[in-house]
């Protein structure tokens, strides 16, 4: 069972002590050789419970649930169109029509045109070329010649009722998102606060509330909310020695939407978290990089919400001017193993 807390799969534990009820992480809780029934391992987990060595685990407000569930939830209804437009390309393969060899998207508005057509009994392709718009215009040869196919009666039916499965998933996309609306009301101040950090749309923003709330009282430091999303590096360590720094389970889902803003941030070029990104990318690859720049974003968001101030970026070139003795030592043992006496002298500033 997958707690709405808490995600990990290990099954969780409902204890009640002084009508306090704590919701615990079996795994955290190692099992007593022998204690295998359920009278003893009650017992067992009671003692611990005593003792306080138990930690409840985080269980955001109501407001913040409903939030997830609804981000979730809209999660699941964007992938199914594309599942829709799946199923169209095969039965457009089918019947010989090579639309998406042409159009970029089939489903818009002049592919959308072209295959509302088909089924009314359209087949000339000449005709159901010229139902392009605007640049498309330009390719009529090649679109008609995409659209010379043999369409049958069973196909017509097909692309009636996909057409119209995709127009009913996209209006009642269109109803959630007015009805996720509503619910980020009580979260406006913090909307606005992440919208100011580089990557972070509405969308993302939302998702993020959901799942860890606006409210950082919960999490001590910036380290406990990282290490519950699982952005950071394990702790592995025996004998003095280093194990594994594999990251831990976390929150899957946070991970994942850090790591889609990451991944706009890197398209970026003028920002602190842009930079940092290119910097590590050459060194470590994507994946890393990714998880690198995601925890840094975490970092920030932990601040911004508990200061209830917007975000500051440092600029572009923050790793330039950060550590100047680091960037010039290679050029200047360079130059002396050449032969030079070099000495640097700092540049005076122009005041205007």
């Amino acid at each position: 069972m997958e707690s709405t807390g808490v995600y990990w799969r290990p099954v969780f534990n409902l204890l009640e002590e002084s009508h306090t009820i704590i919701l615990v992480n079996a795994q955290h809780i190692k099992a007593v050789p022998g204690r295998k029934t359920d009278g003893k391992d009650s017992q067992w987990l009671a003692d611990l419970v005593r003792h306080g060595l138990l930690k409840a685990s985080f269980i955001p407000p109501t407001e913040t649930r409903d939030l997830r569930d609804l981000v979730r939830y809209r999660k699941t209804r964007v992938s199914e169109p594309s599942r829709e437009v799946n199923r169209l390309q095969k039965v457009l393969e089918t019947a010989n029509i090579k639309l998406a060899s042409v159009v970029s998207d089939v489903l818009g508005k002049s592919g959308r045109a072209m295959l509302e057509a088909i089924p009314d009994g359209v087949s000339d392709a000449e005709a159901l070329a010229d139902l392009a718009r605007g640049s498309l215009r330009r390719k009529l040869p090649q679109l008609q010649l995409a659209l010379e196919g043999r369409v049958q009666p069973h196909q017509r039916i097909l692309l009636t009722r996909i057409l119209a499965h995709v127009a009913f998933l996209e209006e009642s996309l269109q109803q959630l998102q007015q009805e996720l609306d509503q619910h980020l009301s009580p979260f406006e101040e913090a909307m606005r606060l992440l919208l100011t950090i580089p990557g972070i749309q509405a969308i993302a923003a939302a998702a993020i509330l959901g799942e860890i709330g606006c409210e950082m009282t919960r999490f001590p430091t910036h380290k406990h909310l990282a290490s519950w999303a699982g952005v950071c590096p394990g702790n592995k360590l025996s004998a003095g020695k280093r194990l594994s720094g594999k990251m831990s389970k976390g929150n899957k889902r946070l991970r994942a939407i850090l790591a889609e803003v990451v991944w706009t941030i890197s398209h970026m070029k003028d920002n602190y978290l842009s930079a940092q990104y290119h910097r590590l990318v050459r060194r470590l690859g994507k994946p890393k990089a990714v998880m690198a720049v995601a925890h840094s974003v975490l970092v920030i968001i932990y601040h911004v919400l508990r200061d209830k101030e917007p975000y500051r970026d440092w600029g572009a070139n923050y790793f330039e001017t950060w550590d100047k003795q680091r960037l010039t030592q290679p050029s200047l043992r360079r130059l002396e193993a050449l032969g030079y006496n070099v000495t640097l002298t700092p540049k005076q500033e122009v005041v205007a």
